[in-house]
């Protein structure tokens, strides 16, 4: 085991999805960033954009779990947090708390179309 300690705890995350293309429409819509297509692996993804030192993570056609029971992935909002929100709403889906402030930003919890359960985090 090595002894040199990761820069993140998460190196990568997953979200299963029912529907590829009107969640990567979603995705796309309220990160504004295009999900790249990615048929290599076992499975089609569409990943999310990061940089090379970053955190990222792909969409994939699975079974999410039942409306917000599942792990939250907080996502990084490119613009004011309340901009992102109503993209969520516009785009199909649900905003389920209020902006809760915390010494690094402020965040609010949300649901996909697929009843996965995110965080958009921003100022």
């Amino acid at each position: 085991m090595s002894n040199s300690i990761p820069q993140n705890a998460a190196v990568w995350f997953e979200i299963p999805v029912t529907d590829m293309e009107r969640a990567k429409t979603f995705y796309g819509a309220i990160l504004e960033a295009e999900l790249k297509d990615d048929n290599t692996g076992p499975n089609p993804m569409a990943i999310f954009p990061a940089s090379e030192a970053g955190v990222a993570g792909h969409l994939y056609p699975g079974k999410p779990a039942t409306d917000g029971t599942g792990n939250t992935v907080h996502l990084a909002s490119p613009d004011p947090l309340e901009a992102a929100l109503e993209r969520v709403k516009k785009n199909g889906g649900e905003v389920t708390s209020e902006i809760i402030t915390i010494p690094p930003g402020r965040f609010a919890y949300c649901l996909d179309p697929d009843g996965n359960s995110i965080g958009l985090f921003g100022r």
